[in-house]
């Protein structure tokens, strides 16, 4: 063996341990995460939700006075304007994982700070992984999902450096990122080797590379439109004067208002579908180089089209149809639901060219 082959091995190696030991550190960062949200259900949640929707309804119902030279004139009620669509509920936000309370917001820092660390230790692994192939580290599945998850845990902590009330994604990110990593180390994992001839392209950088940033996004825009299912669910039997579970109210009341959660996967989602459509076509002109021509209906052109149309169809009806609320969070899961299957369906399932993953 020569000199280069055993650096590149022990690459391998360093990049293996590397993933492994992101993952421990992420099983950390879940334990505080859990810790954020058990010590933060307090009656203190109740209390703060509650003082909070309490002052809401007081200012959104109370009288506009004006006083006058011969007494004051009592005006109609304002309007109240809503976070979003007409007709939705003008529900505050909760107070955060943390609950409100010193003791749950100090675990929900160390849950982020732990985060961090593991962000930064599985980066370290895609970028040995990277040196030991000599290319880029996502041409095969297992490639692919380790740095799927990396992207996906950078996109949130860009968000979080941004100021954005997005920590409530932290529990459900981290636990999916551990499935993530733990399926591709046990079932999808495969050896350090060399690019089919197909794949030697400077568009291997650029075509798979905006596809796992699209599809990083999608997934936390997919986690905002299940959790404001939920929120919503939850917020429609307080209007109907039902009575949640205790579990429930201490989970659903430290949430952003369902109107936030659906702003925020309706802006996601808007923000990254003219990513994805650059994807497709970068495929495309990919496909040319490669095979001669720039489409074949191949079941990976095929199922990445019908994302597009997916993802097309919930902006458009968004945008003019005047869909709002449930009717449109069934279709971004739908469109995400096909991104899924683009994904794991497509290269495990079924054959066609873009199958490469030796799974």
């Amino acid at each position: 063996m020569n000199l280069a082959a055993a650096t590149n091995e022990s690459l391998a190696e360093a990049s293996n341990v590397l993933i492994y030991s992101s993952m421990a550190v992420y099983t950390l960062a879940f334990f505080a995460h859990i810790a954020e949200w058990v010590f933060g259900s307090r009656s203190k949640v109740g209390r703060t939700a509650a003082a909070l929707s309490a002052s809401s309804a007081k200012a959104s119902a109370a009288p506009v006075v004006k006083a006058q030279a011969g007494g004051t004139a009592v005006l109609e009620r304002p309007e109240v304007v809503t976070r979003s669509a007409a007709g939705t509920r003008d529900v505050p936000d909760g107070p955060g994982a943390a609950g409100g309370t010193v003791k749950g917001d100090l675990y929900g820092r160390i849950a982020v700070s732990l985060t961090v660390v593991a962000f930064l230790v599985e980066a370290g692994g895609v970028i040995t992984r990277a040196l030991s192939v000599q290319r880029a580290p996502w041409a095969n599945m297992y490639e692919f999902s380790i740095t799927f998850s990396t992207v996906a845990v950078g996109s949130y902590l860009v968000l979080l450096a941004l100021k954005k009330n997005v920590r409530w994604i932290g529990l459900p990110l981290v636990t999916t990122v551990l499935l993530d990593l733990g399926i591709a180390v046990t079932t999808l994992y495969t050896d350090s080797d060399q690019l089919v001839p197909a794949l030697h392209s400077y568009w291997l950088w650029i075509h798979v590379s905006t596809a796992i940033l699209c599809g990083a996004v999608f997934y936390l825009g997919a986690v905002g439109t299940i959790l404001y299912l939920f929120r919503d669910s939850y917020e429609s039997k307080l209007a109907s004067g039902g009575t949640p579970g205790k579990f429930a109210s201490s989970v659903m009341e430290r949430l952003p208002s369902a109107a936030s959660l659906d702003k925020f996967s309706y802006r996601i989602n808007a923000a990254v579908f003219p990513l994805w459509t650059f994807t497709i076509i970068a495929g495309a002109i990919w496909a040319g180089d490669a095979w001669g021509r720039y489409w074949g209906w191949d079941p990976k052109e095929v199922w990445s089209f019908i994302t597009w149309v997916a993802y097309a169809a919930y902006l458009h009806a968004r945008a003019t149809a005047g869909w709002k609320g449930r009717k449109a969070a069934y279709l971004a899961l739908l469109a995400f639901a096909c991104w899924l299957f683009n994904y794991y369906g497509v290269n495990i399932f079924v054959s066609g060219l873009h199958s490469y993953a030796g799974v």
